[in-house]
């Protein structure tokens, strides 16, 4: 991995609020030329550090929907068990979050549907199709008052390294 200084984060954190600038406004935000600046934005992309580009989609304009959090217990503990589980999980495009947690469960997962009995539909396909699911519990969003899109990367990381 190479180290990023104060321009790459700056770079980053303009790229994830104002993903459709142009590289002329990018390079202008960030304080340098056109040319530069494009090879640090292609030096990143080819690192990693940028996964992709897209756009946010007003999921709310489109129709009715639900955003239910689940927690999900396996019936084993072994690596098996969780590479069985993700590997069931990775084929429903509804889950469109997975998360491996501590506590009392071992996935938190983030499933869009288009309604409760869609939800249990989706659920009884990970339960038939032998996902090694123990339990689950789900809490269905009656609303999301806070989202942020980008990360507070000013905040989580030093970025005046060299």
């Amino acid at each position: 991995m190479e180290k990023l200084d104060r321009i790459d984060f700056k770079i980053l954190s303009y790229l994830q609020e104002y993903g459709r600038v142009t590289n002329v406004g990018l390079a202008g935000a960030v304080g340098l030329s056109p040319s530069p600046c494009l090879c640090r934005v292609k030096r990143l992309e080819d690192f990693g550090y940028i996964k992709s580009y897209g756009a946010r989609i007003a999921l709310e304009m489109l129709g009715d929907h639900l955003i239910v959090f689940t927690e999900v217990t396996l019936t084993g503990h072994r690596i098996v068990n969780f590479e069985r589980f993700l590997q069931r999980a990775r084929d429903v495009r509804e889950i469109v979050e997975c998360h491996h947690v501590t506590g009392g469960y071992d996935y938190l997962l983030k499933v869009i549907a288009r309604s409760v009995s869609h939800y249990q539909r989706i659920m009884e396909t990970l339960l038939e199709g032998d996902a090694g699911i123990g339990k689950y519990s789900c809490y269905i969003v009656l609303g999301s008052p806070i989202v942020r899109e980008g990360y507070p990367i000013d905040q989580l990381f030093d970025t005046i390294s060299n």
